[in-house]
């Protein structure tokens, strides 16, 4: 069967140092890190008391959401996907006043752990005898596909409508079976997505594993430093991340804007062989994820002229560096860019494939490479790797034709997403 070719008509974003396209644009131009000091984790005694938390302001919420909408969703995640994911809808040009159902479109929506405050506060009322006093809002707060039943019903979605969760990887996993699905014809537009969720009750589990960068609480913003030889483990974040997918000649038919087409994608799992476990990648897997991406789109490996690593900040950063070299098979020297979306905002773990798949279609629409800040002093083992000036550490201006964005997540699993002009 022939697939449709499947275009990105529209993209919206909120993260830690950006809310909306244009501002998270000129953030990572910048280099401007969203990464705060969070007084509420030092009074818990967190050893790591900054992240990255979204500055949205009252007049941005009442712009995607009524105010009856807002008394029933008081899930930070499920907010951010609303935001996001209307966002992407209004930039695709497509109607937001809902008129009737539309069975061509769906929605693949990614999530974490949603909901947790209000889900700590019904457990209280539950114990205290107190269940007629949950109120009706408790379930779309925390059930895991809160989000993307909001969303269905803010734009009239008939086609499949779901969330996945996949730790890291969500949101390119999200992407990636949106894409499948127009791909295959079952769908003609999809909103694709992930978001995360704040807050010490998610990322305490991570501050108790000693893996969060506990050494830069004074100094925030250079506390997330994927590839450098100083960094220290990762700094939180939270916030979402959306894309409308559309069948190409849809996307002609109406004269939309066309960011990007995807071209491939990939998610395996290492299945915690070979070095691979619930906290460490299996590198035979990851780059069997890279090489299958790329055999679905039918290019070489000399192709792809950019890449947004995953890259943490943790131990691994080198190890990625390592399995993207083997796999793509080039020299140092011609190594292709690469750079680190989670240097400026921390990682958003559910968000964070959805907001830097957003962050790599800027950078190809713009014909710019955003600079991974805090990395002055590279590793060694990735110098041992590629030629320095590889990784990108000032912003770059260049024609970007062929670009991957990847995640390597928790669990052992992984995934790719390959974008072209």
């Amino acid at each position: 069967m022939n697939k449709r070719r499947v275009v990105v008509t529209g993209m919206g974003v909120v993260a830690p140092n950006g809310i909306g396209l244009e501002d998270f644009h000129m953030a990572q131009c910048d280099g401007r890190s969203g990464i705060r000091f969070i007084p509420e984790l030092e009074a818990l005694k967190f050893s790591c008391q900054v992240a990255g938390i979204p500055p949205l302001k009252q007049e941005t919420l009442d712009q995607y959401m009524s105010a009856l909408d807002q008394r029933l969703i008081a899930a930070k995640s499920i907010r951010y996907g609303i935001i996001a994911g209307m966002m992407a809808w209004e930039d695709a040009g497509l109607n937001t006043e809902v008129v009737k159902r539309d069975r061509e479109t769906g929605i693949i929506f990614g999530a974490g752990i949603s909901g947790v405050d209000t889900f700590r506060e019904a457990i209280y009322k539950v114990d205290d005898q107190q269940v007629r006093r949950l109120g009706s809002t408790i379930v779309i707060n925390t059930m895991a596909s809160g989000i993307s039943a909001f969303l269905s019903g803010k734009i009239g979605a008939g086609n499949q409508v779901t969330t996945n969760s996949s730790a890291c990887v969500t949101g390119t996993e999200s992407i990636g079976l949106a894409y499948q699905r127009i791909a295959h014809g079952y769908a003609t537009k999809m909103l694709a997505g992930s978001t995360s969720e704040e807050g010490p009750y998610i990322w305490g589990g991570f501050d108790s594993m000693r893996i969060m960068n506990r050494t830069s609480n004074d100094c925030p913003s250079k506390a997330s430093r994927p590839l450098s030889s100083s960094a220290k483990g990762f700094v939180p974040g939270s916030g979402a991340g959306a894309l409308v997918l559309e069948d190409y000649e849809s996307a002609v038919r109406r004269g939309a804007k066309i960011y990007a087409e995807i071209i491939g994608e990939y998610t395996n799992s290492g299945g915690h062989q070979n070095g691979g476990s619930m906290t460490a990648p299996n590198g035979e897997a990851v780059q069997e994820c890279i090489l299958n991406t790329l055999d679905s789109a039918g290019i070489e490996s000399n192709k792809i002229k950019y890449i947004n690593g995953h890259l943490t900040a943790t131990t691994k950063d080198g190890f990625e560096i390592a399995n993207w070299k083997q796999a793509l098979n080039v020299s140092a020297s011609d190594f292709p860019y690469i750079n680190s979306t989670k240097s400026t905002i921390g990682h958003c773990l559910s968000a964070s494939g959805s907001i830097e798949a957003v962050s790599t279609l800027l950078q190809m629409h713009h014909d710019v490479i955003y600079p991974s800040i805090n990395c002055e002093d590279l590793h060694d083992e990735v110098i041992k790797e590629i030629s320095p000036s590889r990784v990108n550490r000032k912003l770059f201006k260049t024609s970007i034709p062929v670009a991957i964005s990847a995640s390597f997540g928790f669990g052992d699993v992984n995934g790719c997403l390959l974008f072209k002009k």
